[in-house]
């Protein structure tokens, strides 16, 4: 079978078109460092970190992995990103009694690319944000937990 000129510019359009869209991620264009560690009365901590929505990364701690520093990827062409944190934080309070505290927190976060942001916890377990000690500016946080944060089902 043979194709006219017509039928064979069609498919080749139609095959350059699917690769363009098989190719949906973004182009990376920076980065920035979090740090998440656990504070002395902290038995354990399991938070997630989301940029955009996404899930960028979980961090794991306990005492013998008191802290934890990932690298964030940015995508291209974007200054402004808005992040939540998520977790639950095992600690031993004095008398020995163990509790479970589920945190949360949002933001916004302004040009951070090449930044070191460090996740806090204030009040009692009841705030979570990131915070950049040398630039208070980078790191804008919202006041109640994130919407974005789910509690556990089960």
């Amino acid at each position: 079978m043979q194709m006219s000129a017509f039928s064979s510019r069609l498919v080749r359009a139609l095959c350059a078109a699917m690769l363009c869209v098989g190719s949906t991620t973004p182009a990376l264009a920076g980065s920035f460092e979090v740090e998440d560690g656990c504070s002395p009365d902290e038995v354990s901590e399991v938070s997630r970190l989301y940029v955009d929505e996404q899930l960028v990364a979980t961090f794991r701690l306990d005492q013998d992995h008191a802290s934890q520093t990932t690298r964030i990827e940015t995508a291209m062409g974007r200054t402004t990103h808005s992040y939540a944190l998520c977790g639950e934080i095992t600690i031993r309070r004095p008398g020995g009694k163990v509790e479970i505290h589920q945190v949360s927190g949002e933001g916004v976060l302004h040009e951070p690319d090449g930044h070191h942001l460090v996740a806090l916890g204030a009040r009692n377990f009841t705030q979570f944000y990131l915070a950049d000690p040398d630039d208070p500016e980078v790191a804008e946080r919202h006041p109640g937990p994130s919407s974005l944060c789910a509690p556990p089902t089960s």
